[in-house]
């Protein structure tokens, strides 16, 4: 006999929202302590760009819209490919691929993806507290990164190195309550979810 009632078939999706997000803040520390004045650029930046900031957050907007989340899709891919476009601007010249950006070329670079970061903030207010600190510290550290190149000064780039290290740990621990909250089925880290009205 055929049953008549529709079965629920549960997603068996994992969340690939704390991969994502641990790529970009560990990536977003590390480069932001060379930012920060502590260490020169080095391979060690540009693997983690390549390899967890890029692939492994575009693997996360992959999986993300297979979970139908265009909010989870657009910002992770988006990241992804920005942390692989931003080491192909380091390596790309090295290889003889054309010029090294000029420091207005890179203000522009760094003022459009401030821009695009602002506007996906606005649909953090409608996800969670810790989200919406992830994006707002991040659309102040290309803020402060764009004037920094447009300035020329020096202690702007420090300043913003220090910011982007918060910006970058607040990604981090968004990351790790995800994975610790569905672990313990109960909330270990709270993100402080926005109600609904």
């Amino acid at each position: 006999m055929i049953p008549t009632t529709p079965v629920a078939v549960k997603d068996g999706i994992a969340n690939p929202a704390p991969l994502g997000l641990c790529a970009f803040g560990l990536t977003t520390v590390l480069l932001n302590i060379h930012n920060a004045g502590f260490y020169e650029l080095n391979t060690m930046i540009l693997g983690m760009g390549i390899f967890y900031g890029g692939l492994a957050q575009v693997i996360a907007g992959v999986i993300e819209a297979k979970k139908n989340n265009t909010f989870g899709l657009t910002a992770f891919t988006s990241y992804g490919f920005f942390w692989l476009s931003l080491v192909g601007l380091i390596v790309m010249p090295k290889l003889g691929w054309g010029t090294k950006p000029t420091e207005g070329a890179m203000v522009a670079y760094l003022g459009i993806w401030g821009f695009f970061t602002f506007c996906l903030f606005f649909g953090t207010l409608k996800l969670n507290r810790a989200l919406q600190f992830v994006f707002a510290s991040l659309t102040i550290l290309f803020a402060l990164l764009a004037i920094g190149d447009a300035t020329g000064n020096k202690s702007i780039t420090t300043f913003a190195g220090y910011e982007g290290i918060v910006c970058g740990l607040s990604a981090v621990y968004t990351g790790i309550a995800g994975v610790m909250n569905e672990v313990y089925g109960r909330v270990v880290m709270p993100v402080g979810p926005v109600e609904s009205k």
